[in-house]
């Protein structure tokens, strides 16, 4: 008996070429609808005569469906991704091509537990600008531009020299009633008391530069996506399906001459209250974890 997209059993769990693990395989592919789907389904159910948009451009469809997307990845589908590499000597990481903001930078011990590393607020990485002997600025002959170098002054001393957290580190071990040593973390930033590196990132190149203590270390980046590739790669859970469509509609609506300001309010409000059921059910909150989880915050709560 066929299954869904006329797919059997036998082909969802081997793939196209029929062999377990190879890589081909589509699995839970059925949660989520494409963008093409969407702007199909969208076209059908509120484009034509007597309907709430009476004509309206494909490739306007596809503009506010992706708008909707993007839009939706912030705050409701979270699209996070991840990357994981070994820091090289020059101590950077290359930011993705579909990055938009960073959730968490980490690295790897060796019982594979993430240890954070936190952003400084002590350096950066500034534009170095080239002069000559009489510190005048250098420029292009051709071009006229300013000349500058690869890495500014700032940011290779910060690498050269032990971090502060590196010092705490090498000095954990000390005995905290010995009269030199009482008292001195009293009032330590947080920021600086731990020894899990820094990282800053840089707008301008868009790199993300490490403090030297993490040179060789495997390090993860988790980051927030817009949601957006290729048309044919782009998708959307079912559970905010919905949602996506009153994006839509609102969109089109508010900016079309003439469209009554009621029908305008209605779909606004359609939106807010798709958009909040579609964040809950996306939060896939269960209750047997919240209450494990508050078990952990009170010991007065009992099974």
């Amino acid at each position: 008996m066929g299954l869904l997209d006329n797919q059997t059993k036998e082909q969802y769990y081997l793939g196209t070429d029929g062999n377990w693990n190879s890589n081909d395989e589509s699995y839970g592919a059925y949660q989520f609808v494409s963008l093409k789907n969407i702007v199909n389904n969208f076209i059908i159910s509120y484009v034509g005569e007597e309907k709430i948009i009476p004509k309206v451009k494909r490739t306007d469809v596809i503009f506010h469906a992706k708008r909707a997307i993007q839009e939706f990845s912030y705050d409701v589908f979270r699209s996070s991704k991840s990357q994981e590499i070994e820091i090289p000597p020059t101590l950077h990481m290359i930011l993705p091509q579909d990055f938009v903001g960073y959730i968490k930078l980490s690295w790897v011990d060796g019982s594979g537990i993430e240890r954070i590393i936190y952003p400084t607020r002590d350096t950066s990485n500034p534009l170095p600008i080239l002069q000559d002997s009489n510190y005048e600025y250098l420029f292009d002959q051709q071009t006229g531009d300013l000349l500058t170098a690869n890495e500014s002054e700032t940011w290779k001393k910060f690498k050269k020299s032990p971090t502060r957290n590196s010092i705490l580190e090498n000095n954990n071990n000390f005995d905290i009633l010995a009269d030199n040593h009482q008292g001195r973390r009293y009032g330590a930033d947080p920021e600086n008391t731990q020894s899990n590196g820094t990282f800053y990132i840089d707008p301008i190149k868009n790199i993300i530069h490490f403090s030297s203590s993490l040179v060789g270390m495997i390090v993860t980046l988790k980051y927030v996506s817009d949601g957006l590739g290729n048309d044919e790669d782009t998708i959307v859970h079912k559970f905010a399906e919905e949602a996506v469509y009153k994006h839509i509609a609102h969109a089109i609506l508010s900016v079309r001459a003439n469209t009554p300001e009621y029908m305008i309010g209605r779909f606004k409000r359609e939106k807010t209250a798709t958009k909040r059921n579609a964040k809950l059910r996306l939060s896939n909150l269960k209750l047997s974890e919240l209450t494990q989880v508050l078990r952990g915050k009170s010991k007065q709560i009992k099974h």
